[in-house]
């Protein structure tokens, strides 16, 4: 059950991030070093529920 309340707080992440990523897009004014921050840390957090996801799969099998 651990690892689900771990997936669901790391979606919440992801929603969060690719909010904030899409306002510093729609302010012209955001930093380009912002954006790309941003954009890392979304992917790092989505890689993490994939790797979680994939583990999660194999133990099932």
């Amino acid at each position: 059950m651990a690892l689900q309340a771990h997936l669901v707080e790391l979606e919440r992440k992801h929603k969060v991030l690719e909010s904030e990523l899409h306002e510093a897009l729609v302010h012209l004014s955001t930093d380009d070093l912002r954006i790309v921050e941003l954009k890392r840390r979304k992917l790092m957090v989505r890689d993490e529920i994939q790797r979680l996801k994939n583990g999660a799969s194999e133990t099932v099998h």
